[in-house]
């Protein structure tokens, strides 16, 4: 049985683009999506920035031509788009030929719109529909059946790494022969819960995040959706379809430190790239680029920088940068959008810039990459880390 995991498909919507064309477009000119709230109904207009798509639900709807009617809550709708456009991508005009799955994450699910309406539902039964739609798993069923998938369909959920374990579940389910091909990523809405919950811990900037640099804040929260989809090289033989790059490798671990913060030699994130790495089969020299978690806050990147200077040495760590100082942190969808900006990576041989940066942390010697660099890329390392010390890496090769 082949180990090879291809990707064939992929799509993106989020706040620098509705498709990969224009997230590539937006990359490639720094053209970054953070800005003031419009859409989503908070008081935290006017005082926080946010990586907000500029279309309403009802936008969303119309783009998707489905009925009004329905109780899709944004988080739904961003994920239609996204799978849409993957399995488009992907050539699929036959979703239930062979043995297909879905396998979606998400952290906010529907609360963005039950929390709308949490204390009205009993007085406006038109409205009690949308509490079927909470539970994040609902998302995951309503885009397996937008997209008219029959197969098995399974949700993650944990926090900011969901997606990358939502990757790693669907080349898990290829390699044992489980599946032939699964669409894979996530999706996450912005929500009062979460603008209010994270700025809670004060991990929330009131400008634009920083990644890597020694003044940075904290985060701009972002929403966003992206799906891949993985088959198997026997799969991949018999459609002769192009592969746009491949899974090489994955890795999780658990920091087991705090709820909320990563340790301070960064345990979590090195064993999940340790692991990565050896399933890869790649010498540390061998990787081009890495697309750091980098959320900007003081926590993540110094915990973050450290975990890459043990894996990699002092003075040898790869060219990196964070792109979420183009999007936002994106929660539970940021691993699915950082695994597209991987690949896009690889397919122009570009570098990304980390945004915002202008002076190098005092606790190593560690700069990013600030402008667009040129140059072959092979191999891409993406990091993403979550909550309860959720760490994943995933290594994505060129075809």
């Amino acid at each position: 049985m082949s180990h090879q995991v291809a990707i064939t498909g992929m799509g993106i919507i989020s706040c620098i683009g509705n498709n990969v064309e224009e997230n590539f477009s937006s990359l490639i000119n720094s053209r970054h999506g953070i800005s003031e709230i419009e859409i989503l109904e908070t008081n935290r207009r006017g005082t926080l920035n946010t990586g907000e798509i500029k279309l309403t639900n009802e936008e969303l709807t119309t783009i998707l031509q489905i009925p009004e009617n329905h109780n899709f809550t944004r988080t739904t709708l961003l994920g239609m788009v996204a799978a849409k456009e993957a399995v488009e991508s992907a050539g699929i005009t036959d979703i239930n030929s062979g043995k297909t799955g879905l396998i979606s994450s998400t952290s906010v699910g529907g609360m963005d719109v039950t929390e709308k309406y949490f204390y009205e539902y009993r007085h406006l039964p038109e409205k009690q529909k949308f509490i079927q739609s909470h539970d994040a798993g609902y998302s995951s069923e309503a885009i397996a059946e937008f997209l008219g998938l029959k197969g098995m369909v399974s949700t993650i959920s944990t926090a900011c790494s969901s997606a990358a374990n939502a990757i790693m579940m669907g080349a898990k389910l290829i390699k044992s022969g489980v599946l032939d091909r699964v669409i894979v990523g996530g999706t996450d809405a912005l929500s009062k819960f979460t603008l209010n919950g994270f700025s809670s811990l004060m991990i929330v900037t009131d400008t634009f995040n920083t990644p890597f640099d020694q003044n940075r804040k904290g985060l701009n929260l972002g929403e966003a959706a992206a799906f891949l989809v993985l088959e198997s090289e026997e799969s991949v033989k018999k459609s002769g379809k192009k592969v746009l790059a491949y899974l090489s490798g994955y890795g999780n671990a658990n920091d087991a430190h705090h709820q909320t913060a990563s340790s301070e030699n960064g345990e979590g994130a090195f064993l999940a790239m340790e692991k990565a790495m050896k399933i890869s089969g790649l010498k540390n020299s061998e990787i081009d680029y890495i697309n750091v978690h980098g959320t900007a806050t003081p926590n993540n990147d110094l915990s973050e920088g450290i975990a890459l200077q043990r894996i990699f040495g002092e003075g040898k760590v790869p060219d990196f940068s964070s792109t979420k100082a183009f999007t936002g942190h994106t929660l539970a969808a940021a691993a699915a959008i950082e695994a597209v900006y991987s690949i896009l990576a690889m397919q122009h041989n570009v570098v990304f810039p980390n945004l915002n940066f202008k002076t190098k942390m005092e606790e190593f010697d560690l700069v990013p990459i600030t402008k667009v660099k040129s140059k072959e890329i092979n191999h891409v390392l993406s990091n993403s880390f979550g909550f309860g010390g959720n760490c994943s890496t995933l290594i994505f090769s060129k075809s």
